[in-house]
């Protein structure tokens, strides 16, 4: 197909791999990785610039929202449905858990990095709180 009629894209790595560039924002897929597991989330992160869009493709899932304040509050847990959409608002600190299996679509200003998002190390009681996700929500 004629790139200039219709792009098409797949990822099937693991981690983040942003796929479709246009105008402002971009979309892209995010597989398991370490930092997505159980045992390897150690820190949560806020965009200062942008929501960020969370849709489940494959696998399971769970969203972690640290609310907006300075620092992570209680960290409550979403557990995704496939084909739902997920915005994170602006500010908002969150994390993503993942199946091994899993797979994400990711929409978001096209510019989101380093220079516009925060990262914030989890407490000791947080992590244990989301390791004890594991066999209930997201198996890695």
């Amino acid at each position: 197909m004629d790139e200039r009629l219709l792009q098409i894209r797949d990822y099937q790595g693991n981690g983040f791999q942003p796929l479709i560039y246009f105008g402002g924002w971009r979309v892209a897929i995010l597989r398991s990785r370490e930092d997505t597991r159980a045992d390897g989330i150690a820190m949560m992160e806020r965009h200062t610039e942008t929501d960020e869009v969370f849709v489940l493709t494959r696998g399971k899932g769970v969203l972690l929202i640290g609310g907006n304040g300075a620092q992570v509050e209680a960290v409550l847990p979403e557990s995704l449905e496939a084909g739902k959409i997920y915005n994170v608002r602006c500010n908002v600190w969150h994390a993503i858990l993942l199946s091994r299996e899993a797979s994400v679509l990711i929409v978001e200003n096209g510019d989101t990095g380093i220079a516009n998002s925060e990262y914030l190390q989890l407490t000791a009681q947080q992590r244990d709180m989301i390791r004890a996700l594991k066999d209930r929500e997201a198996p890695a």
